[in-house]
Order: C-alpha cells, then structure tokens, then sequence
C-alpha cells in the first residue's frame, strides 16, 4: 500500500536539499574535522526529514480509502 500521493505541503524536498547542501559543503572543507555542531545540524535535518516522511506516510493512509473509493466510481460511471 505503499503510494505517494502527494507532499501534503510539507517541505520534505527543501529539507533535503538543505542536508545535501551541508553536506556537500563538508565534504569540500580542507581545514581540519568536521565539528560536533556541524554533525548535529545534519542529524537535525536527517530526523526531521524521517518525521516529515512518517507524516506522508500516515496522511496518504487516510487518503488511500478515498482515492480507492473514487476509482471504482469512475470505473462504474464510465
């Protein structure tokens, strides 16, 4: 039942944009290790896109019914 609807508004592709962004502006560094911060930043965003994507997941769950109820309408009314 795995079907992806839509984003639901939700800003999934900015937060990954956002983690590829830092880092691939980590992967470019020269100047010593990667700091503690820096690695908490991306596993901020890493969690927050898992919530976002648990989120669409239950939304499209709700959806699935209803979107199921309209294609057997349209196959009936055609």
């Amino acid at each position: 039942m795995i079907c992806y609807f839509e984003d639901h508004g939700l800003p999934l592709v900015q937060l990954k944009e956002q983690r590829r962004d830092l880092v691939v502006a980590l992967m470019g560094r020269r100047s010593g290790p990667v700091s503690k911060e820096q690695i908490a930043e991306i596993a901020t965003i890493q969690y927050v896109i898992a919530a976002v994507e648990a989120v669409i997941v239950d939304l499209d769950a709700e959806i699935y019914p209803v979107f199921l109820e309209r294609q057997v309408r349209q196959v009936f009314t055609a």
